[in-house]
């Protein structure tokens, strides 16, 4: 029997990423979280958490969309492919959505129309209340092992600080 399997070493670890869809250092973080990934594969389990700032016209419909997405499987590939378009969503709007949308084989009608009827919209807003309750203020903010890391200053040192704090949970 592996070490891994054991009852005292936890086979993962949880790594929150508050995150606004339509934030350049939400973009910038991509690198950083695709790191991760490869690092730990399936063993950190890296969940974006919505957290739109007002600034961001459109980053709540962003947020909504992105949740259909992941309805469809895509939600991962849909945000990233948001991320990389979010000056033209700050420009262009709503629309960059579908067209994103519909570039990953997604039903882009299916997001329009969740963006119509607001299916998605309790899951942001139970993301964003979280989010306020445990002091994320703008993102990316990271919460791992009870530890808030805020990303929004400054991205520098935060994926070694990651990775301490996942080898140290993953070690038990």
């Amino acid at each position: 029997m592996s070490e891994t399997n054991s009852p005292s070493a936890p086979s993962s670890a949880v790594l929150d990423v508050w995150c606004d869809l339509q934030c350049t250092d939400c973009r910038a973080a991509l690198e950083d979280l695709r790191a991760l990934r490869a690092r730990y594969g399936d063993r950190l389990d890296i969940r974006l958490r919505h957290f739109p700032l007002e600034k961001h016209r459109h980053a709540y419909a962003a947020a909504q969309a992105a949740e259909e997405a992941a309805e469809q499987g895509r939600g991962r590939e849909f945000a990233e492919a948001v991320l990389a378009r979010a000056e033209e969503l700050g420009e262009r709007g709503e629309g960059v959505l579908t067209e994103v949308a519909a570039g990953l084989g997604v039903d882009a009608e299916e997001v329009d129309t969740a963006l119509i009827d607001g299916r998605h919209m309790l899951i942001v807003d139970a993301d964003q209340a979280e989010g306020r309750a445990i002091g994320v203020t703008g993102t990316p903010t990271y919460v791992i092992g009870g530890e808030r890391l805020d990303g929004g200053k400054s991205q520098e040192g935060l994926r070694e600080r990651i990775e301490e704090i996942a080898d140290r949970l993953l070690a038990g």
